[in-house]
């Protein structure tokens, strides 16, 4: 009797590990067949090829920064601090060609703490440069996904909208990256358990 509880055991195992952060009722659908995975963490090396750049960068004292988190997720935690008019973390990955330019938008899986984030595409290699962002809200403690269209992100510079800036090529982009600047000081946390780039 024990060689069928022993399967039983394995294979209970390997559904678990499966199921990584997803809950139950995930369910792959015809469109989601279209995206690309950009990450999914499942390699918790993954977490080295993002950077933080928070507000000292300015004078500013926030801490942000990106680790491998629980259940194969890119966790970004810090604090915030409105000290020295500072007020933001962010994390980028590193920059290269990502050859977007076929794709409508980037989705995201997150479990946030109830602030708004914004997730922001840079076009050039400069660590100045402008950005295109789009905030997104999370709820406390729990998984959402959010689908983010192309065409809906903003050309920012410094905390600046831009409104002389040719609209996102997405062809162009290099850079991935979140940002927290809610003028609220205090810790946080993001977990990401993917990012994919949908038709």
């Amino acid at each position: 009797m024990k060689a069928p509880i022993l399967l039983t055991v394995i294979l209970l195992s390997i559904t678990l590990m499966a199921e990584r952060c997803y809950s139950g009722e995930d369910q792959v659908t015809e469109k989601q067949e279209t995206d690309r995975v950009l990450f999914d963490f499942i390699d918790p090396s993954e977490a080295d090829l993002w950077r933080a750049v928070n507000d000292n960068v300015m004078g500013g004292v926030s801490k942000g920064n990106a680790s491998p988190g629980e259940d194969s997720c890119l966790l970004f935690s810090g604090s915030i601090s409105l000290e020295n008019n500072g007020g933001f973390a962010s994390i980028r990955s590193l920059i290269t060609d990502l050859n977007l330019g076929d794709y409508n938008g980037i989705r995201i899986r997150v479990k946030g703490d109830g602030r708004t984030y914004q997730f922001r595409l840079r076009t050039d290699r400069n660590l100045d440069g402008i950005a295109f962002k789009q905030e997104f809200e999370t709820i406390e403690n729990e998984w959402i996904e959010a689908e983010l269209p192309f065409a809906s992100f903003v050309p920012t510079y410094r905390g600046r909208i831009l409104t002389d800036v040719e609209p996102l090529d997405p062809a162009d982009i290099r850079q991935l990256g979140f940002l927290l600047a809610d003028k609220k000081a205090g810790p946080f946390n993001l977990m990401v358990d993917r990012i994919v780039s949908f038709k």
